[in-house]
């Protein structure tokens, strides 16, 4: 009897692993590369180089970003480019490299720095349209 509820045991124990871990484990696997029902329209730039000394080839930009029913941004890093974000429209489900998953709703903001690797996707039935303000090397 006692090896029997120890093997029930060890397989709820081995069970739990396998699921609780699966969500970071995947989140590499099932993010997308590239981009589908993708729009990035740049509404302004500024040139840094002039205004502050060691940021030739950088520019402060803000795009308006919009995801269509079932698009999304794949997966990418924010090294080098750090971000804010205002939601105006729409459901905007985030997910992070480690699986953790966060849905941005109109009015929430966000902010991307040197360690946030993640993509984008709308699950909804209408665009997600947010506003990105970045500061983006031009020139590599």
């Amino acid at each position: 009897m006692k090896a029997r509820n120890l093997f029930y045991s060890f397989m709820v124990s081995v069970g739990l692993l396998l699921f609780c871990g699966y969500p970071a484990a995947n989140s590499q696997e099932t993010a997308p590369r590239g981009n589908k029902d993708f729009k990035a329209e740049v509404k302004q730039a500024v040139d840094l180089g002039p205004e502050i000394e060691g940021m030739n080839g950088r520019q402060l930009r803000m795009r308006t970003l919009t995801i269509e029913p079932g698009g999304y941004i794949g997966i990418h890093s924010h090294k080098d480019r750090p971000a804010v974000v205002y939601f105006l429209h729409g459901e905007d489900t985030v997910t992070s490299e480690d699986g953790t998953v966060k849905v941005f709703h109109p009015g929430d903001t966000s902010s991307a720095d040197k360690d946030t690797i993640h993509w984008h996707r709308n699950d909804g039935k209408e665009p997600v349209t947010l506003i990105a303000v970045d500061v983006f090397h031009k020139v590599k």
